[in-house]
């Protein structure tokens, strides 16, 4: 009986970090994974589609309701053959939507429907790591049996300093190699 190879469903969402993406789909490729990657709108503006597309080597999500050849839904689609969806970079917006159940994009709606693992690599300023409402929306993911690849130190895109730089990619790859396939 052939094995089945992991496919993971990469969500990439607005933040600055969205360029380390790259990196993170063409480590899963070489894994010997499969990768769908999810786009917010937001993650658009840091990142091109076509990169995405090109190292993955399937079509890239972006519009909740795009045209497609087929009849089942997108998000559905890809919440069913995800054997974990990873969320990296993972804004404080969508780490909101994901604890309160807002599925207002393909991505937050995807993740509604997925019974895969969640991970999330958060990324975003001090202050709004730090913010009551963030730390809850964590505890809250947390509950659910999400994992989280906790943000690093250091300097931020804003010019700040502190929590709140998205992991190395290596960390990240690693905690989802820990959930997909355990030794």
């Amino acid at each position: 009986m052939k094995k089945q190879v992991p496919h993971i469903v990469l969500g990439v969402t607005g933040s600055i970090a969205a360029y380390k993406s790259a990196d993170i789909v063409r480590l899963i490729r070489k894994r010997g994974w499969e990768v769908s990657v999810i786009m917010t709108r937001g993650a658009t503006e840091f990142i091109t589609e076509l990169t995405l597309r090109t190292l993955s080597r399937h079509p890239v999500g972006t519009e909740m309701f795009a045209r497609d050849s087929e009849w089942y839904p997108e998000h559905i689609s890809m919440a069913d053959r995800a054997s974990a969806l990873l969320i990296a970079p993972c804004t404080a917006n969508v780490m909101a939507k994901l604890a309160h159940g807002i599925s207002d994009d393909l991505l937050s709606c995807t993740a509604l429907a997925c019974p895969a693992p969640l991970i999330v690599a958060p990324a975003m300023n001090v202050r709004m790591w730090e913010h009551p409402a963030t730390q809850a929306n964590l505890k809250t993911l947390l509950g659910r049996g999400a994992t989280v690849v906790d943000p690093g130190e250091g300097d931020l895109a804003c010019g700040a300093q502190g929590r709140g730089r998205m992991a190395d990619v290596e960390a990240i790859l690693d905690v989802l190699e820990r959930v997909v396939a355990p030794r």
